[in-house]
């Protein structure tokens, strides 16, 4: 719709310019109900599947949040705002994307009925304001809410009970078998500094066939291919690691040869498979049995590295090379030749297995080796169902990096939420001025979550959240929604304190800076040729 005439003659001709309540505001509104409502019906363990397709055609099945966001080509300004506080809650927690989303569309629904009472804007962003810092000092207090803190991050058992929550809302009947794998693997590669943990120490290769069940981690890393030639197997391996083609050598300028005789091109042949055969041989004399290379390895240079009993394995990916080098320790190199002694890697064992018809390379780490991975190798008889379960993993993985920074557990199953509602219900009725009915709207949004998971189980809402204030009101706070039992009772989940505080913040800021939008102002599109789907 065009604006008045006076802001339609400040722009240039196609300009779309809204303003006001009902133009603006109203329609961000809609937009962030509309996003959350999508992924509302995918949380908790009885959450339903988002069939996905993106531009390229790739179809997902899942309903994980991050991974339906990220397919989505969400284009309204609004929407977007609250998917990019999803995105950095991915960033930074790993996990907690869905609650984002849902917790911040449900306070940016429930404010248009303030603004229909005739509250302004202003009123409501203070009181947002007030109550999301509330719940903050809330969360740190543990004498307001529940809160068990973890005393060893290396002990198996407790870890478990901190990744049960993320698990069991992506992978509901497996989490137990997901996190005890989890919990092992994760210990095994934290370092002494536990604040030092990376995901990136944790890999995942996916091997089709079997059950979830078969599901199994590794020490060291996994590689999802074949050997090059013909040795499968190398004990005491000594590793060189090359980031330049194993073939021959091209020079750095152009320039040409001239043969006029039959004689002179076999001689020209005879003097590169000369040079080579040199070089292979040099790098067999240092006492290199693995040679590991990311770009082109010619027949010619894996002839002689064959004929001296050398394993032989390209890997294009440049991740996954430096990877090999960092358990191995070596350096990666962009010289043909025979490398230093500094620069090999070693490992006690690499060899390639066979699993359901799959070949792998695996490359076993030494216990004393200052740099730990671990690979988690999963099994399943879909594609579709292996990348879940990756993404499960993957949430598992990033909830204990997260525990490594704050170890300290709430309650789970939407048993804090509500135990934060009452305080915050309370303290609304404490405020004075118009900021009280923003405060009551913040502790009425944090209703959501277990009003979404027990509509998830197929439980009436409405009565799951009243059965929930009567039993905390009681003094029963780590009461939650039993999404098995189709009930409340104590939560048997709990949820990282980190993960809650910082989905919270992202969530309030997304929210206000939707709010505070009073003006859409959308410039003329560019020329140009059309994109061929839409012709």
């Amino acid at each position: 719709m065009l604006g008045s005439t006076a802001s339609s003659m400040m722009f240039k001709e196609g300009t779309k310019y809204l303003s006001g309540v009902d133009e603006a505001v109203l329609k961000n509104i809609e937009a962030c109900r509309d996003l959350m409502n999508i992924v509302r019906t995918s949380m908790g363990p009885n959450g339903m599947n988002k069939m996905v397709i993106n531009h390229l055609g790739k179809l997902f099945v899942t309903h994980d949040s991050s991974t339906i966001l990220h397919e989505l080509e969400v284009s309204h300004p609004a929407a977007k705002i609250i998917q990019i506080a999803a995105e950095n809650q991915e960033a930074e927690i790993g996990d907690g994307t869905c609650f984002v989303l849902v917790f911040a569309g449900e306070l940016v629904s429930l404010s248009e009925s303030l603004l229909r009472m005739g509250l302004h804007v202003s009123d409501i962003i203070e009181g947002y304001s007030k109550a999301g810092k509330r719940v903050l000092k809330l969360l740190e207090s543990a004498d307001e809410v529940p809160c068990q803190k973890l005393e060893d991050i290396r002990n198996e058992e407790e870890v478990i009970k901190g990744l049960l929550a993320p698990l069991s809302a992506k992978q509901s009947g497996y989490e137990d078998m997901l996190a005890k794998l989890i919990a092992q693997t994760c210990i095994y590669v934290c370092p002494k500094d536990p604040t030092k943990f990376s995901v990136d120490n944790v890999r995942v290769a996916k091997v089709e066939g079997s059950g979830v069940g078969s599901t199994r981690f590794m020490k060291g890393l996994v590689l999802t291919r074949d050997s090059m030639g013909t040795v499968k197997r190398v004990h005491d391996a000594k590793i060189a690691v090359f980031n330049c083609p194993l073939e021959h050598a091209s020079t750095e300028t152009t320039g040409t040869v001239s043969i006029t005789s039959a004689e002179q091109l076999k001689e020209f042949s005879v003097g590169e498979e000369k040079l080579l055969k040199e070089s292979m041989e040099a790098v067999a004399e240092a006492g290199v049995n693995v040679v590991v290379a990311s770009q082109t390895i010619s027949d010619l240079a894996l002839h002689f590295l064959e004929r001296h009993g050398i394993f032989v394995l390209r890997v294009p990916s440049k991740f996954d090379l430096q990877r090999i080098a960092r358990v191995c320790g070596a350096r990666l190199l962009a010289r043909l030749g025979a490398p230093m002694a500094e620069e090999m890697g070693h490992c006690p064992l690499v060899e390639v297995r066979e699993i359901a018809g799959s070949k792998l390379t695996v490359f076993e780490q030494s216990e004393d080796c200052p740099s730990k991975i671990a690979t988690i190798i999963v099994r399943g008889a879909t594609q579709s169902i292996m990348d879940d379960i990756e993404r499960a993993i993957d949430d598992g993985v990033n909830t204990y990096r997260a525990l490594c920074r704050d170890p300290r557990l709430i309650p789970g199953a939407g048993a804090t939420e509500i135990e934060l509602a009452m305080k915050i219900r309370r303290f609304g009725e404490e405020t004075p001025g118009l900021d009280q009915y923003a405060i009551k709207k913040f502790a009425e949004s944090l209703e959501i979550i277990p009003r979404t998971l027990s509509e998830n189980s197929g439980m009436d809402g409405t009565e799951t959240v009243t059965n929930l204030y009567n039993a905390h009101q009681a003094g029963k706070k780590d009461c939650g929604v039993d999404t098995e039992g189709l009930t409340i009772g104590d939560a048997h989940v709990s949820d990282a304190v980190i993960t809650k505080s910082w989905g919270i913040r992202l969530a309030v800021d997304a929210a206000l800076s939707v709010l505070r939008v009073d003006q859409i102002i959308m410039a003329r599109p560019a020329g140009g040729p059309k994109p061929p789907g839409a012709r």
